[in-house]
């Protein structure tokens, strides 16, 4: 279950790099940042593609993209200087919280 479970987070990792990187990306644009997108996507799509092997697509899924929308927002935040409302903020954090509980009760891997 850990293996599962790192290989999920490094999938968020790399979606929300992406994410990132199709902002960068004016567009598609820009050469580099496109590349560095698909290669991006394409790495999360395949570490999640791996995970649900042995998990199952409902909860592992809405942990990839509650997470990788929670994070996706920070990032926005930081890097990009995007700023959302005080509601948006609480909703963010319920997304949070339940994907904790999802994977509080995420079967677990043979």
């Amino acid at each position: 279950m850990v293996w599962h479970s790192l290989l999920l987070f490094v999938a968020i990792a790399c979606e929300t790099l992406a994410t990132g990187l199709l902002k960068v990306s004016d567009g598609m644009t820009r050469v580099w940042p496109t590349v560095g997108m698909l290669v991006g996507y394409v790495a999360s799509l395949f570490l999640l593609s791996l995970v649900l092997k042995s998990l199952p697509v409902g909860p592992v899924y809405a942990v990839w993209s509650g997470l990788g929308t929670a994070v996706t927002a920070l990032v926005g935040y930081w890097a990009f200087g995007d700023r959302l409302p005080p509601g948006a903020w609480l909703g963010l954090g319920l997304v949070v919280a339940g994907v904790a509980l999802l994977s509080i009760y995420l079967p677990r891997a043979d």
